[in-house]
């Protein structure tokens, strides 16, 4: 590998890390917000929960898998073993989350502008997280042909 070469790899894998640290971030600390504050949370999109306990129990069950999503992904911004696994786990949730608060903005009209934004950021994590795995899924393929190529003609140059 080329100095060069190096150098863009090196770049591209602490982007994908710290990509996964402020991703694993996000969505842990606000599965923690909601877990623990829902009402205070919520408020903050003018979203009232009040004493409702059975809304609060229907808000608080998906942040639990919020929050064991955002521990996954925070593990591949450490383990380099568990890059893939965190990207992908990264563009389900966040793209999940934006693309259906966009189909619910157009059956249910517009939400407030917090929401707005929320559904702006999650689409464009998970479109990064994408484009990364996509990016990573070239760079295999191309290695993985190189290295079969290579293969090919040490086995014939030892076959001759």
């Amino acid at each position: 590998m080329k100095k060069r070469d190096r150098k863009a790899s090196l770049i591209s894998a602490y982007g994908t890390r710290g990509l996964l640290l402020v991703s694993g971030l996000t969505a842990t600390v606000i599965a923690g917000m909601i877990l623990l504050a829902p009402t205070a949370f919520y408020g903050g999109y003018g979203i009232e929960v009040g004493a409702n306990v059975s809304l609060t129990n229907e808000l608080k069950a998906p942040a639990g898998l919020l929050l064991l999503a955002g521990l996954l992904i925070l593990v591949g911004a450490f383990r380099s073993e568990f890059i893939i696994t965190s990207l992908i786990t990264s563009t389900v949730v966040y793209l999940a989350y934006g693309l259906s608060r966009i189909l619910s903005m157009a059956m249910d009209g517009m939400p407030n502008d917090g929401i707005v934004g929320a559904a702006a950021i999650e689409i464009a994590i998970g479109g990064i997280c994408l484009l990364d795995l996509m990016r990573r899924q070239s760079t295999t393929t191309a290695r993985r042909t190189a290295d079969r190529d290579r293969w090919t003609v040490t086995a014939r140059e030892d076959a001759a």
